[in-house]
């Protein structure tokens, strides 16, 4: 539906529509609300958003207004901010463009009565608004003033190239000239023309030097005013930064004076914390804010069965098959799994593999205070902030998404799976396992370039390996494809969208996670949950993870639904809880899953189920009847001294170790990543900035080549250059998501050694 037309606006009115902005070559030209007010140009989403969420602002006494064809324009304010805007039509077009204007004199104009107040008119109240007329009228003098300099120079200029041109043509021809009569005559217009070039230099000079003078004049009284701005600046910093530690002592004050179990009360010694909300969630929800709740009631209760399911073994009372119900005594979960599968390979003679390296150089000591860089992004993706390596892991966000793969044995265990529903568990305990290396974890992966990559090749240890590369910068993407010999393949694109909120950082996974097995041909999707990295301002880092999980067999229609419980002051339970149930496609419970998402996780076969009591908020709780409970994964130590190597684990201590053959993209090869890894943080700040740099070069020609070609008469003119190089969009058919899928051609090319389609991006 269209929106109405505003009238043509009057200087001071505020002035709001609709404009298409450009965002990016994916998504092109995007419908945004627009608000022009007191000299500033706003921009949000929606008209909702106004009260909580602005998507960027430019001050408009400092921009550039430019207009580029009948509905488009530009607005710059020469720096990092350059919005290139297009309206409905060219009426619309003028509208705005005017409205702008306007708005830039009058705001132009309120800068420069902030500039002289104080100055020249006496600091005494006065009466009938003498004061205010003193000051507007002395302004417009001084800008009368400028604005005859600038046009004298204009002038002085025009004079300079003409008389310059007839000079030139003077001499020109006394080259071609005959000594004769007419030679006194040409040198005479040669000298006439020479004294006149002269006298129009020397007024060009002396209205330059009067030009100077004045800005000279009037910039003590700018760097006064900003001076002043500064000054207020610092002083609201050192108030902010005062009550945030108030408030944190209070919370302290509170926390000793409320009865909890002694291992509650300091939630920075044990690294605990968490945010409310789907592990799925948009980036947009700004109103989602971190509040401590009480404690959440359990969806389910978990009971000890009849002994006498203990006793059998024939049993089927959960509808699987019949071995996983044989007396637990006697069999082994895991080994039982192996066991019923009579392609289990033999025990093959171990070649030598390569050692990997154990140890990094130790983290130096560099204090840097964290709340001096973020106290101006709140509200910012942490994408676009720039942050100095002091506040960095020496590994790229590839290789922290390679992590996931810590735990590979639990897929291997899964391919051998006779039962979906068995399968099923191992396939979440691996979902959970993923963010064990994250507990201590505080510091902030490098930023992948586009294009950039990072292969994990164990195939001769542990016979898998993987690929990841950044397909998108913003939003930045990464594409992750992992094929094992034991039976599967492990795929994902991940978009990290992530919010500062002044006291704590939201870090949410967009995209999704598939696994898929040879033999069985289950297909398993699921998505991650929110991490949260709380004691911004002030106190001990420290992280969580909260929300829920759906893990999906899109063969059988088994379903696992597992729940990151979020950290509570309140909460007497056990930190970092994690519990689940596997029910098959009719919602029929078969396993309990539960455990904590840093140390272990456990499972029990469901023998019966029924309602039980209502719980606190009026809901009737499902009440299991569960055999013994059997671990099912157990987080690995870590390795000796990993304080001092940022927490590391011992895959994340080889996942930066240098390796002959990987592509030129790898990561591996980041000479800034690198140094910070060797201990040069000052060398490693100054390389990061150069790789920023030039991004943003390589960026802005990109959107150059696309301006042409969308302005290009010819189709097909414009290849795009952006494509990642091993991966390809596609819709999956089996879980009906669009995402970026292994293509081929990398493992071949490292055998091959051509590595000439690599673009040059370190």
């Amino acid at each position: 539906m269209a929106e109405p037309k505003p009238p043509t606006p009057t200087p001071g009115d505020i002035y709001k529509g609709w404009l298409f902005k450009w965002t990016n070559y994916i998504k092109g030209y995007q419908r945004r609300w627009f608000v022009l007010s007191n000299g500033l140009l706003s921009y949000y989403r929606t008209q909702a958003e106004m009260g909580h969420t602005c998507r960027g602002t430019i001050n408009l006494a400092t921009a550039n207004i430019a207009v580029e064809d009948s509905c488009n324009f530009v607005i710059s304010n020469g720096g990092a901010q350059t919005y290139h805007l297009k309206a409905s039509s060219e009426v619309e077009r003028q509208r705005w463009v005017t409205a702008l204007e306007l708005a830039k004199a009058k705001a132009i104009q309120m800068q420069a009565e902030s500039d002289e107040s104080g100055d020249d008119c006496p600091a005494v109240p006065t009466t009938s608004g003498q004061g205010g007329s003193c000051r507007n009228s002395e302004i417009q003098s001084t800008l009368r003033t400028l604005n005859n300099k600038v046009e004298d120079l204009v002038t002085c200029n025009d004079l300079i190239v003409k008389h310059g041109s007839a000079l030139q043509r003077s001499l020109s021809e006394l080259e071609v000239i005959r000594v004769g009569a007419d030679m006194g005559e040409k040198i005479r217009q040669v000298t006439e023309r020479a004294t006149l070039f002269r006298i129009t230099s020397n007024a060009m000079i002396n209205a330059c030097r009067d030009f100077l003078s004045l800005a000279q004049t009037h910039s003590k009284r700018w760097q006064k005013a900003l001076q002043t701005e500064r000054d207020q600046r610092i002083c609201l910093e050192e108030t902010l930064e005062q009550l945030a530690k108030q408030h944190n002592h209070l919370e302290r004050a509170f926390r000793g004076a409320t009865v909890m179990p002694p291992s509650f009360s300091n939630p920075s010694l044990v690294n605990k914390g968490g945010v409310s909300g789907k592990g799925d969630a948009s980036d947009e929800d700004d109103d989602n804010e971190f509040f401590d709740a009480m404690e959440d009631p359990a969806e389910f209760i978990t009971v000890p069965a009849d002994p006498k399911y203990h006793r059998r073994s024939g049993s089927n009372v959960s509808g699987i098959s019949s071995e996983t119900g044989m007396d637990e005594q006697s069999v082994n979960f895991d080994d039982l799994s192996l066991a019923s599968n009579p392609e289990s390979p033999q025990p093959l003679e171990l070649e030598p593999v390569r050692q990997r390296r154990t140890r990094i150089p130790d983290k130096p000591n560099y204090y840097l205070n964290l709340w001096s860089i973020m106290k101006n992004c709140i509200g910012k993706e942490l994408s676009k902030i720039p942050m100095p390596v002091n506040f960095n892991e020496p590994l790229s966000m590839l290789q922290r998404l390679s992590e996931d793969l810590e735990y590979h044995e639990l897929l291997d265990k899964a391919a051998k799976c006779q039962s979906s529903l068995e399968q099923m568990c191992y396939v979440a305990a691996f979902t959970v396992s993923s963010y064990s290396t994250t507990v201590h974890r505080t510091g902030k992966p490098f930023n992948p370039l586009l294009g950039e990559t990072f292969e994990l090749d164990r195939l001769r240890e542990s016979g898998y390996r993987s690929l990841c590369e950044q397909v998108s910068h913003h939003p930045p993407a990464a594409a992750h494809h992992a094929i094992s010999e034991k039976g599967w393949t492990l795929r994902q694109e991940i978009t990290l969208a992530s919010k500062f909120r002044g006291k704590y950082l939201s870090i949410m996974p967009l995209g999704s996670i598939q696994c898929i097995f040879d033999k069985s041909k289950n297909h398993y999707t699921w998505k991650k949950v929110t991490t949260t990295v709380h004691n911004i301002i002030v106190g001990k880092l420290w992280i969580d993870q909260s929300g829920e999980i759906d893990v999906v067999n899109h063969k059988t229609g088994d379903r696992c639904h597992l729940k990151f419980a979020p950290y509570s002051y309140f909460s007497r339970d056990v930190p970092r809880k994690v519990t689940g149930v596997v029910t098959d496609k009719d919602g029929k419970a078969h396993y309990v899953l539960s455990g904590t998402w840093d140390e272990k996780m456990e499972f029990s076969r469901v023998m019966q189920s029924s309602k039980g009591e209502n719980g606190t908020e009026g809901k009737q709780r499902t009440v299991y009847q569960t055999l013994r409970a059997k671990e099912i994964w157990k987080k690995n130590p870590l390795p000796e001294g990993a304080e001092n190597m940022y927490f590391f684990s011992s895959l994340a201590l080889t996942l930066n170790e240098p390796e002959e053959g990987v592509a030129p993209t790898d990561s591996r090869r980041r000479p800034d990543q690198r140094l910070m890894e060797e201990g040069h943080w000052d060398e490693a700040n100054a390389e990061k900035q150069r790789l920023e740099e030039k991004q943003r070069t390589v960026r802005r020609e990109r959107e150059r080549e696309a301006v042409k070609a969308a302005s290009s008469p010819v189709e097909g003119t414009h290849q795009d250059n952006t494509q990642p190089l091993w991966f390809e969009k596609i819709d999956d058919p089996i879980s009906g998501e669009t995402m970026h899928i292994y293509k081929g051609g990398y493992w071949e090319a490292k055998e091959k050694g051509s590595w000439d389609i690599c673009p040059d991006i370190f």
